[in-house]
């Protein structure tokens, strides 16, 4: 049986036209495509990444799903019915968290989520609230106004009210942008431990690229308004074919450009070490020759590509 289709997203375009001025006539370009004729799906369960680099179109396409904004074209459809004909009715069944949302500070926690359980007309609301607290260890800062909370506390507090209404669908915008690695760690685990308790399907933005290889089940990818792959997170960095290897040189860091020259092989340096990228298939051939050329390592290890490198490669096509 198939999986369930949560989101539909079928030829969404999003054109901004500029306001007119008295200069407008001294600009060439009148109208911004944002986003531009893109289709995708996310089933039931799933966690996709969307990512891309800044300005790609990643705020103006999760805009568009939230309603904040209206697309130029397109269909939207959430839980299987149109957006635009249902909005109030989905929206019940969504939500939203980012580090970057300010929440009341003169507000405690719990008349924070308080406000949040009856805007959603969550039966039972204090019941709730306590659920949700102790899911995210919150009991402790109940009475705590939020200018009085970390960033930390302020992320979980964020993900409390994104979670109270059991959400069928959440868009998490680079939720743990604010935290340590420490932080960041326990918060996608409680994030992971959430979606399973609840069945939350996720789209997840982040330009954190070792957190969406950890969680994402597959990654939309956007640039410049278009979706230009769509893969696991996997999938995608193997299509860099380039490996790197570092060695930690002891003779012969004149000859090393020379020799890796005929096998496409670009070096670099790291530090203390000296970089080169190569085709993985030329390595035992790379290495030979540095046996026979008498090129001395102390220290050799082999990296092969990550969803990072994919997404610097995308950024470096961006600015040419």
């Amino acid at each position: 049986m198939a999986a369930t289709r949560i989101v539909e997203v079928k030829n969404l375009t999003k054109i901004f036209t500029r306001k007119s001025t008295a200069f407008s006539f001294l600009h060439k370009k009148r109208f911004t495509t944002a986003v531009n004729n893109i289709s995708f799906e996310i089933k039931k369960g799933e966690i996709v990444g969307l990512l891309g680099p800044n300005g790609a179109g990643k705020t103006t396409t999760i805009q568009m799903l939230m309603g904040l904004i209206t697309p130029s074209t397109g269909i939207i459809k959430i839980f299987g019915k149109n957006f635009s004909e249902n909005r109030k009715e989905i929206l019940k069944k969504m939500n939203f968290s980012s580090s970057y949302t300010h929440l009341p500070w003169r507000l405690t926690v719990w008349e924070n989520l308080n406000v949040v359980a009856r805007l959603y007309g969550i039966p039972d609301p204090s019941g709730k609230i306590q659920q949700i607290m102790k899911s995210l260890n919150l009991e402790s800062k109940k009475n705590d106004e939020v200018a009085e909370l970390s960033s930390g506390w302020t992320t979980r507090l964020n993900l409390a009210r994104t979670f109270i209404n059991d959400p069928e669908f959440i868009l998490l915008d680079e939720p743990t942008a604010s935290l340590d690695p420490e932080g960041a760690d326990e918060i996608r685990k409680r994030i992971l431990r959430l979606r399973h308790e609840f069945k939350t399907t996720v789209l997840w933005t982040s330009h954190n690229m070792a957190e969406v290889e950890e969680v994402c089940d597959r990654v939309i990818f956007l640039t410049r308004g278009r979706i230009i792959a769509e893969d696991t997170p996997q999938g995608l960095a193997k299509r860099i074919r380039n490996v790197r290897i570092y060695l930690m040189l002891q003779e012969g860091r004149n000859k090393l450009a020379e020799i890796a020259a005929p096998y496409d092989g670009i070096v670099g340096y790291s530090g203390r070490f000296v970089t080169i990228e190569i085709s993985e298939t030329k390595i035992p051939q790379l290495l030979n020759s540095f046996s026979r050329s008498k090129i001395k390592y102390s220290e050799i290890s082999i990296d092969k590509p990550t969803l990072e490198d994919y997404f610097l490669s995308v950024a470096k096509e961006k600015q040419t």
